[in-house]
């Protein structure tokens, strides 16, 4: 019966051999025999080292093998194999010292790099091919015969020029390389939804990709097909400002829609489902790319074959080792939407890869910053983009449907939230858990026709009246339903309380026969379809800029997609493209307006909050209340609303006025100083607190 030592050493030696070693006693030393090749027991200096690893008959890492129980001691160890690293080796001429240290159990495996600034050991799926580092040893462009590892690069960012940049873009950016710099392994980056996240990643990937640093590959992950084709558009568009050329011209840009990943792409986009599928050597199921990964993974059984059907859950196969594509197959992975991409089954698809995580989400939670190591390189708010001019805010307003004993009642109102915002510990400590209620806390969902009709005529005569009384043609709506077939109530509802025919209100959902993409590009840019109706396709993800107002006739019980969800109507737009698709809209986008007609807004689902508290005082009289004294959040938050309105109805010289008066604060200052007043993290970060 062979000892646990033998037994890690035979684990060891399987897991070589799948990485393309050839492993050889010394007695046997054949160092020509393959390219790659791992030598047991070799002399050194120091004593017999574990495993020495020959790149074409030339050392260049160390294997330092240990039991199991030693595994949980192993920085105990790692001077121990760098030690070999640095002895002198037997039948060697002219040798250096080896970079490349591995200390391995069978089980766990740590690598680290002496070329590194500051050498640092991190767990890996496994060892390194052959070839893998001959491309690292390759000279480097820094010096005849210089090499210099990832990480040595890492700490040579040239500086950034921001032009085309936002000042939240810049800092996100520099903040990013920064954390690069110090090897952190994995980052997190939050932006408000609308305020450019993908195209601050494709950035920082430019800059990555060039000289000095010079990435070899890097990986965009997406959580579903359609997100996945709107990061492939902005790497197509992106012109760098240090060059004439588009991205896509300068780099190679593969968005995988099969299980080959061309080696020579220097970017490729993929779903997390199609990376796990690819891993296992499978072909992705149709429509399983289309769907949330939740989805996706309620819909895996037994083998772990990612299916378009939804079984009943079990437990997912793992993923082993893949030879086409290995752990060091990527430098960088960039996870798009994180907080619905790093738990449970993908969580393994991000860790097989031996790359730096960076995430990006507009809506974490707790379990989203303890996965990126609590690393926020980023931090922009909704309130913050808001004040910036980078997103427009929203005003909500409610619509009762109660069945009582006297039948349908209705009430339509302007809600007014004025919940207290929460610091930025409190909201890092919040999860994403479904939230339950009870039927006093909640509207039931409006399902039934007769409901359905009476929240439709409640919606057209406030927009017509209340809300948007001064268009002629509906704004552009999105309703999001609960169902396909709800949906499909809903639309014929539609059609029917607005006296019009199909091109007015068309479903836009995956299921569709329609071309959904066509669907799509039809109601961001032209005049029909006025109202669309969804249920998973654009209610996150999807850039509708002329958005104005949100019916939600479902309940959300999560806080992320719910934050994601309001994202929709965000987006900011001049007068001139708001008007080619609403005619009689007069200026720029100011807000969008979210109907609730299930209680959704009632629950404290989100940190975001709508900034007007006072909507039936005057602009003119909110302003002679702060000349009065008046300092209370819910003044200087609608303060902050109303100029933040004006500002885009406004002339540039009618700005550059208020300036002038203003001691030489623009708008959006001011409106952030306003928001400041009372945000928690400024007032302790003025008082000394520590959050």
């Amino acid at each position: 019966m062979s000892t646990p030592e033998q037994q890690a050493r035979e684990r060891i030696d399987a897991m070589l051999a799948a990485a393309g070693w050839t492993v050889q006693d010394k007695k046997h030393l054949n160092p020509s025999a393959a390219l790659g090749v791992a030598v047991r027991e070799y002399d050194t200096d120091a004593g017999p080292a574990d495993y020495i690893l020959f790149v074409d008959r030339v050392p260049v890492g160390v294997v330092e093998a240990k039991k199991p129980e030693e595994g949980e001691k192993s920085t105990m160890h790692e001077e121990q194999a760098e030690g070999y690293a640095t002895a002198k080796l037997r039948w060697t001429i002219g040798q250096s010292s080896l970079p490349f240290c591995y200390l391995s159990t069978g089980e766990i495996t740590k690598h680290w790099d002496l070329r590194d600034p500051k050498p640092r050991a991190r767990e890996v799926f496994s060892f390194h091919r052959p070839e893998t580092l001959q491309e690292l040893l390759r000279d480097s462009g820094s010096g005849a015969g210089v090499t210099t590892s990832l990480r040595q690069r890492l700490t040579q960012f040239p500086p950034l020029d921001p032009i085309g940049l936002r000042d939240c873009q810049v800092n996100a950016i520099t903040n990013l390389e920064k954390s690069l710099s110090l090897n952190k392994p994995r980052a997190l980056v939050q932006m408000a939804t609308g305020s450019g996240k993908t195209f601050t990643a494709i950035t920082s990937i430019y800059r990555l990709l060039k000289p000095p640093v010079r990435m070899r590959r890097i990986l965009f992950l997406v959580d579903t097909k359609n997100l996945g084709e709107q990061a492939e558009q902005e790497f197509q568009s992106y012109t760098p400002n240090d060059d004439r050329r588009k991205f896509t011209e300068l780099y190679t840009v593969q968005r995988l829609t099969s299980s080959f990943i061309d080696a020579g792409a220097q970017v490729c986009i993929s779903t997390i489902q199609r990376m796990y599928s690819i891993l296992q050597g499978e072909d992705l199921a149709e429509g399983a790319d289309e769907a949330a990964p939740a989805d996706v993974a309620r819909a895996m059984a037994g083998a772990g074959s990612v299916r378009a059907h939804h079984d009943a859950p079990s437990a997912p196969a793992p993923v082993t080792y893949n030879a086409t594509y290995p752990p060091e197959f990527f430098d960088l992975i960039i996870v798009d939407e994180c907080h619905r991409s790093i738990y449970n089954l993908w969580r393994q698809v991000l860790e097989y890869f031996d790359a730096f995580l960076v995430g990006l989400t507009a809506t974490p939670d707790s379990r989203t910053y303890a996965f990126f190591n609590e690393n926020v390189v980023s931090e922009y708010t909704h309130e913050q983009a808001v004040a910036d001019g980078v997103n427009v805010g929203y005003d909500e307003y409610l619509i009762e449907t109660r069945i009582t004993k006297k039948g349908a009642e209705i009430k339509a109102q302007q809600q007014i939230d004025k919940r207290d915002r929460l610091t930025r510990k409190r909201r890092w400590e919040q999860t994403d858990e479904d939230i339950t209620y009870t039927g006093k806390q909640l509207d039931h969902d409006v399902v039934n026709p007769s409901q359905i009709r009476t929240v439709i005529k409640a919606f057209k005569r406030a927009v017509e009246t209340e809300i948007f009384p001064h268009r002629t043609e509906v704004p552009k709506t999105l309703i999001f339903a609960k169902t396909d077939s709800h949906a499909d109530d809903i639309i014929q509802i539609v059609r029917e309380e607005y006296g019009e025919g199909n091109d007015f209100c068309k479903k836009i959902t995956y299921g569709t026969q329609e071309d959904p993409k066509g669907l799509l590009a039809r109601f961001r840019n032209d005049y029909h379809p006025r109202i669309a109706v969804t249920v998973d396709m654009i209610a996150t993800g999807t850039d509708v800029k002329p958005l104005e107002c949100l019916l939600f006739m479902r309940d959300v019980k999560s806080r992320n997609y719910f934050e994601q969800m309001k994202g929709r109507g965000t987006r900011t737009l001049d007068a001139d493209s708001l008007k080619k698709v609403s005619p009689s809209a007069t200026t720029n986008k100011t807000h969008f307006v979210l109907v609730d007609a299930v209680g959704v807004t009632k629950s404290c689902k989100t940190d975001s909050r709508p900034l007007e508290r006072k909507p039936g005082v005057s602009l003119k009289d909110l302003m002679m209340q702060v000349v009065l004294g008046q300092r209370d959040a819910d003044t200087l938050t609608s303060l902050a609303n109303r100029l933040t309105r004006m500002e885009k109805q406004i002339s540039p010289k009618e700005k550059e006025e208020f300036t002038v008066k203003a001691g030489g604060k623009s708008i959006q200052r001011i409106v952030r100083d306003l928001l400041d007043a009372h945000d928690p993290d400024v007032v302790a970060s003025t008082q000394g607190v520590d959050l």
